[in-house]
């Protein structure tokens, strides 16, 4: 069989040596699996959010007697929300919602997502928010009616955008919340008036909870 014949038989005279590296090339392949899924599923990276734009046109109180306070507004932004992990995808246990809020108060919300509704792993999804002439009633109380008063002297108005919900990551059965907060300071701007300029703003994350 000439040189195959020499070939196999220095192969089986090896055999022996071979053993013991497939051995250990199975057992660093098996380390570096193991590795990449403890990385890919048992290290959870919460979601970014962010507002990217926001445009506040209007935005005026009026009270009723005896106690009765309602907000006129004209709010539009865009709020992205990425999923950061590179394996893992999350599944809402509860509708994905954000919220207006002026002195605390929440004063309109929104229901970005339905309970079911998943995010994939690296994804980014892009709600836009844009309702138009809209008035909503809200609990300010004194002070919150006086901090109205003060920053309508200015112009600048700060409203928060409060982002809420629950979800579930692959592999997870725990169900984690989750909270962001995204404070902003609007310039009124009315139609027909110079466009300001909006600064991307960074929303933080409430702390996880232990096993989330």
């Amino acid at each position: 069989m000439g040189k195959l014949g020499e070939c196999w038989d220095d192969c089986c005279y090896k055999w022996d040596e071979w053993k013991y590296c497939l051995l250990c090339v199975g057992i660093v392949a098996a380390v570096i699996l193991f590795a990449v899924l403890l990385a890919a599923f048992c290290f959870v990276r919460h979601l970014d959010v962010s507002v990217d734009d926001a445009s506040l046109t209007r935005f005026e109180l009026a009270t009723t007697p005896p106690a009765l306070t309602s907000l006129s507004y004209n709010l539009s932004l865009t709020l992205v929300i990425r999923n950061p992990n590179w394996a893992m995808g999350l599944k809402n246990t509860k509708p994905l919602e954000a919220q207006y809020k002026f002195d605390d108060q929440a004063f309109d919300r929104f229901q970005l997502a339905d309970k079911g509704a998943k995010h994939p792993a690296g994804k980014t999804r892009v709600y836009h928010l844009s309702p138009a002439g809209t008035t909503r009633a809200v609990m300010l109380g004194n002070a919150g009616e006086a901090e109205f008063r003060k920053e309508n002297a200015t112009g600048v108005f700060e409203v928060e955008v409060a982002v809420v919900g629950e979800v579930r990551y692959t592999a997870r059965y725990t169900k984690c919340k989750v909270e962001a907060s995204c404070p902003l300071k609007l310039q009124l701007a009315p139609p027909g008036t110079t466009a300001v300029v909006f600064q991307k703003v960074k929303c933080k994350l409430t702390k996880p909870e232990k096993n989330c």
